[in-house]
């Protein structure tokens, strides 16, 4: 693949995953819906990485591990947000953590995250 052709897959993909979590959200399947938020910000970072170093995106979950291979400035309240996020991707994985989070995972405290990740995702995605 062309690096154009990296930041068009990653770039589609980020919003498709976007429709989803939206989707997930007004049907009240907020852990679901909290495990793609994280793909979606993950997907428009990974398509930045692509933009700076013109090769293939890093394996990896870790959002603030991998903004940090963007050319991209962050806050320091940004990379927070972005540990707190990647929690999502690991606990929606494992029986044990999303039985914990099920109990956490309200609309409220769902949407909470959904529109802070939205937040990102338009300003990252205004970069690539």
């Amino acid at each position: 693949m062309t690096t154009k052709e990296m930041i068009k897959y990653w770039t589609r993909s980020a919003s498709e995953d976007l429709v989803t979590a939206e989707s997930l959200f007004k049907t009240s399947r907020f852990l679901p819906c909290l495990f793609y938020c994280h793909l979606f910000v993950e997907k428009i970072i990974k398509a930045l990485i692509v933009k700076k170093t013109d090769k293939s995106a890093p394996y990896g979950h870790k959002l603030s591990r991998l903004a940090k291979l963007t050319s991209v400035t962050f806050s320091s309240k940004q990379l927070d947000f972005l540990d707190d996020l990647t929690s999502f991707n690991i606990k929606a994985r494992y029986e044990d953590y999303k039985f914990k989070m099920y109990k956490k995972a309200t609309r409220d405290y769902t949407k909470n995250y959904l529109v802070k990740a939205k937040e990102i995702y338009q300003w990252l995605k205004e970069k690539v």
